[in-house]
């Protein structure tokens, strides 16, 4: 695909327009990303029971919780990527991709030693049922020795995304979901593999979408070029990527160790009701990775113009990101409650477990947009190159907040709508303090202190 067509122009032209552009292939690529666990969870749940469901869904917190600390430097990279490209330093531009494409290699290697030493201790942590304990473990284990291919993608996704460049992230998600479906059926169905049979399909495709990631990378023309033979890491740039992406791996960390309680809280209901949280967490991913994309848009575009030294176009990058992700937000998370049953019917049959799952989507999709407005200030304060503040602010709207939620409202009102509560009431103080933190940085950042302003 040539430069031309592939590549967003973030700095000049029509916002709203090039949000949409921007954002529309990194929905339909976090879609398939999530069809990935989906069609892990759908498979199993069909073809394995609900035991084999409960294992595989109740693992995805515990999986953030271990994985997000890394993933949250590939922003670092978004972002220093971004800047470097707006301010044509083609140089630091070099460094940042080639350090940030060796710190993901590095990351997944650790990884595989995090997943095999510590996912069982921490599902019994967890209070995992004891039903579902051991293929959830032998589950996790193969998922981490993926983690190589998994940092890679994303890390590659960061740098494209850095660019203009959503589509061919989409092009590759898609060939690998394809193959994830495929053996998925094959390995339960014809070999009967079980849990085990979902976790090697969903490796063996992400390794397809790393491969294919970093040819692309190696191939681009320009300072985003990959040499994978000279990888190396420049200390300075590994150091302004890490003030970037460290907090937001850190922020994200500790929002999933929230989640972790709150799944530990879930557990204590037993496994239908896990499985019933399980099938509807997967499907009220797919609302908040349409937010997300937006909020990546908003990281990009606002990091390309604040290396651009162009002020004016920040503002209204908010107000049409805000504008555009609520819109998102109501029409799916209002659409997947009209057709809660039917949707949680392909994951499972039982009724108690659809009845559980409905209960799920009813407090956190339906009001998901108020997520999206939160990310989305969020987004513009890390574009702008804020690292500590939103995740100060995050940590102790939300994480904190929920904590503090369980230990308090549960405890009193020990139900799965008062546990659930906790997520949209989290959102919107978070969201409020977010904005004035926004307010500050127009009165203190020096881009705002331009002349031209």
């Amino acid at each position: 695909m040539s430069r031309k067509t592939s590549r967003i122009d973030m700095c000049n032209g029509p916002i709203l327009p090039g949000i949409i552009a921007f954002s529309l292939p990194l929905i339909l690529s976090g879609c398939l990303q999530l069809l990935f666990n989906a069609a892990d969870v759908i498979v199993v749940g069909r073809f394995a029971g609900n035991e084999s469901l409960a294992a595989v869904g109740s693992t995805s917190s515990l999986t953030n919780l271990l994985v997000n600390l890394f993933i949250g430097l590939s922003i670092g990279a978004n972002v220093t990527v971004g800047h470097t490209l707006g301010s044509r330093d083609e140089q630091g531009t070099r460094d940042n991709v080639h350090t940030a494409v060796t710190i993901s290699l590095i990351s997944g290697f650790v990884l595989i030693g995090i997943g095999i030493l510590f996912t069982r201790p921490l599902l019994v942590r967890m209070g995992a049922p004891s039903d579902v304990l051991d293929k959830a473990a032998l589950y996790l284990k193969i998922i981490f020795i993926g983690m190589p291919a998994t940092m890679a993608y994303n890390f590659g996704s960061a740098i494209l995304r850095a660019t203009g460049d959503t589509k061919r992230p989409l092009y590759f998600l898609s060939v690998a979901g394809v193959v994830n479906v495929i053996l998925n059926l094959f390995f339960v169905i014809v070999l009967h593999m079980d849990v085990a049979g979902v976790a090697l399909a969903t490796i063996l495709s992400q390794c397809i979408s790393a491969v294919l990631i970093l040819h692309c990378l190696c191939r681009m023309e320009g300072p985003c070029r990959l040499n994978i033979r000279r990888l190396y890491i420049q200390p300075a740039r590994l150091r302004r990527m890490m003030q970037i992406g460290l907090p937001a791996g850190i922020q994200s960390s500790l929002f999933s160790f929230s989640n972790v309680l709150i799944q530990s809280s879930i557990n204590s209901f037993g496994s239908v009701v896990v499985a019933g949280n399980s099938a509807g967490a997967n499907i009220e991913q797919f609302v908040y990775i349409s937010m997300n994309a937006v909020h990546q848009a908003v990281v990009s575009f606002t990091s390309q113009n604040t290396g651009a030294g162009k002020p004016e176009r920040i503002n209204r990058i908010l107000f049409s990101s805000l504008g555009l992700v609520t819109v998102i937000g109501l029409i799916m998370g209002i659409g997947v409650n009209l057709f809660g049953t039917p949707l949680l019917s392909i994951y499972s049959p039982d009724s108690a477990v659809i009845e559980a799952g409905k209960t799920r989507l009813l407090w956190i999709s339906a009001p998901y947009f108020l997520c999206g407005i939160m990310e989305v200030i969020m987004g513009i304060m890390r574009g702008l190159g804020y690292a500590i503040t939103p995740m100060i602010v995050a940590l102790s709207g939300a994480c904190l907040f929920r904590i503090v939620w369980l230990a308090t409202a549960f405890v009193w009102f020990p139900t799965q709508n008062i546990l659930l509560l906790s997520y949209p009431v989290s959102w919107i103080l978070t969201a409020a303090i977010h904005a004035l933190t926004y307010l500050y940085a127009r009165r203190h950042h020096a881009l705002f202190k331009q002349p031209s302003l």
